[in-house]
């Protein structure tokens, strides 16, 4: 257990944070019935921009749009058909996106709407692009508020809940800190006595960690504190420190910028030099949704691990999943263990053919000339960050 002067360090540590993405949860921004909270919006957005004025960049990741237009359209349950998500997100992100102009405007902050599909973030221009803009916006001091473009997604393309988006936004922009406001005070674990507690700080998020979440989020939303947990672990790989805290609770990014002991807090694992991903890496790692997954042996485990060598068709046991050359993919052991995220150079198809087979005997076996590497080294991403 950390103790309590490590505790407060680790929490001073977040007055330096220069970038910081703040994700608002549908909970904290509508009600049940899906009208605004605007009250409350409005004390958030004064702390944001008095972060702004105080020389931060600050990103906002904001969910809302479709409990915003459930309000409007006077629906009283989320709508499960794909059309009407749709038709209430076009609805409510004008209506949201009017409500954050006004009151940022109020504290006399310039606002710019960036919508993105995970299609937009995969696809390495319009990453980079998407990157660009918003490095843009800061430097000329407009807060982007981010959310994911509802009316025009599709399962294929959709990140899943806004705590994945936020999470994806800290590696696009090398961000500092990344602060998920929800409706609760952070972690919470069971007591001796069958109470729960507020966990403060989480070094890094292991199993046992993931096991404590609860909740599935409600009507409105669709993440839960497993949702953030995993947005959370994903944001420390990139270096920045998450914080998990009580939207609803006056002044609470002031507190967690003061380094109060509020919500729960996860520590960066990213920042070390040795670990430090390149922007290359975390695209690979991050920004795709693996589409198949390699079973490798010990040996290839080790040539990876150890020896920063590419992986060859002799170390693979077998080949699960459908996908193309090109596909993104996860590399594991028997075990389920994961070694590695990678680009594979051959299809599925292709690869239960030559896995288990030497390099010199693809030509033979696919009756073409092709690539040594299944996945070279330059396109895979070991995940324990291990650098050779």
């Amino acid at each position: 257990m950390m103790n309590a002067t490590a505790q407060l360090n680790n929490r001073q540590t977040l007055q330096t944070a220069r970038r910081i993405v703040i994700k608002i949860g549908s909970r904290i921004l509508v009600r049940q019935s899906g009208r605004p909270e605007t009250r409350r919006l409005r004390s958030l957005v004064r702390d944001m921009a008095a972060l702004k004025h105080a020389g931060h960049d600050v990103v906002v990741v904001t969910s809302g749009a479709i409990g915003t237009g459930m309000n409007t359209l006077g629906m009283r349950r989320r709508p499960t058909q794909l059309p009407d998500l749709q038709m209430a997100a076009a609805i409510g992100q004008s209506r949201l996106m009017t409500l954050y102009d006004q009151l940022f405007s109020a504290q006399r902050c310039l606002i710019g709407q960036v919508l993105l599909t995970h299609a937009d973030l995969k696809h390495r221009t319009r990453h980079l692009n998407a990157r660009n803009t918003i490095l843009t916006m800061l430097k000329r001091g407009v807060i982007p508020i981010v959310n994911e473009n509802d009316v025009v997604a599709v399962d294929e393309i959709k990140f899943g809940d806004n705590d994945l988006l936020a999470s994806l936004v800290v590696h696009l922009l090398n961000a500092d800190l990344l602060i998920l406001l929800t409706t609760t005070d952070g972690l919470r674990a069971t007591t001796a006595s069958g109470r729960s507690r507020r966990v403060p700080i989480v070094p890094v998020i292991t199993k046992d960690i993931l096991e404590l979440a609860s909740g599935k989020g409600s009507h409105l939303s669709t993440g839960g504190m497993f949702s953030k947990l995993e947005s959370a672990g994903a944001a420390a790989k990139a270096g920045a420190a998450v914080v998990i805290a009580d939207g609803r609770k006056a002044g609470i990014i002031q507190q967690i910028l003061a380094g109060n002991d509020t919500g729960t807090l996860i520590q960066a694992t990213g920042s070390h030099p040795r670990n430090a991903m390149s922007a290359r890496e975390r695209w690979i790692a991050f920004f795709h949704k693996p589409e198949g997954v390699l079973i490798i042996d010990d040996g290839a485990r080790h040539a990876l691990e150890q020896n920063g060598k590419s992986l060859l068709p002799i170390g693979i046991k077998k080949t699960e999943g459908d996908f193309e050359a090109g596909a993104a993919v996860e590399i594991k052991t028997s075990d389920q263990t994961l070694i590695a995220r990678g680009l594979a150079a051959y299809s599925s198809r292709d690869l239960r053919l030559i896995q288990g087979h030497q390099t010199h005997d693809i030509a033979k076996i696919l009756g073409t000339e092709g690539l040594d590497e299944v996945i070279h080294r330059d396109n895979m991403v070991l995940m324990n960050r291990r650098r050779i």
